[in-house]
């Protein structure tokens, strides 16, 4: 008897906590830092871009092209790989380093291969299906001096609840004619994360 009224408390109690369950959504800042899990976020992605793009174009390689080419350089972001333990939406990343050129006003930029295609698509219909004065010219494109690439790695040490997050970000930037590399850094973030126990 004592069983069967225990399992039925536990039940109980269990119904009432589902029951009183709820959701609550808070507004934050877009900028505002949030660390929840300690995994790789959009706080990282925009504090990394901000950081590695700033270093990058305040290097020598910038100085060096204008002085020689007398214009500015026209960049492309190539492929930066996730080569970590984790899921990382490296196409975010890959935006927020974009929009870091872009804001600079100190390179060019040309689309991504995928965005490219895209383009062409669209020129070679207007070929057929627009005005001759408003239809884009074929091979006109602007080409890239500079490519920029590279990747995410991470490790993990966990022990007893304790665990050492470590990111390390590469990128190097690639001349096109010669492929030179004229510019590499790298941003590394260590986060430490404890999880509590519960008990029961």
């Amino acid at each position: 008897m004592k069983t069967v009224l225990s399992v039925g408390f536990a039940a109980v109690v269990g119904l009432l906590g589902v029951a009183c369950q709820s959701t609550r959504v808070d507004r934050i800042r877009v900028d505002e830092v949030k660390d929840l899990s300690g995994r790789w976020n959009d706080t990282d992605s925009r504090l990394v871009s901000e950081e590695m793009i700033g270093g990058g174009l305040g290097s020598g390689w910038l100085g060096d092209f204008q002085a020689q080419k007398k214009r500015k350089p026209v960049v492309i972001v190539g492929t930066i790989r996730n080569l970590s333990s984790e899921h990382i939406e490296t196409d975010t990343f890959v935006k927020d380093i974009e929009r870091e050129l872009i804001r600079s006003g100190k390179v060019r930029f040309v689309a991504s291969r995928r965005e490219r295609e895209e383009v062409r698509e669209e020129r070679r219909d207007m070929q057929s299906h627009a005005t001759e004065e408003s239809a884009a010219r074929l091979a006109a494109e602007t080409g890239a001096d500079f490519m920029l690439k590279g990747g995410i790695r991470t490790q993990n040490d966990l022990v007893d609840g304790k665990q050492v997050r470590y990111y390390q970000v590469d990128l190097e930037l690639v001349q096109m004619e010669n492929n030179e590399k004229v510019w590499l850094d790298s941003k590394k973030i260590k986060k430490f994360v404890r999880q509590s126990r519960l008990t029961y």
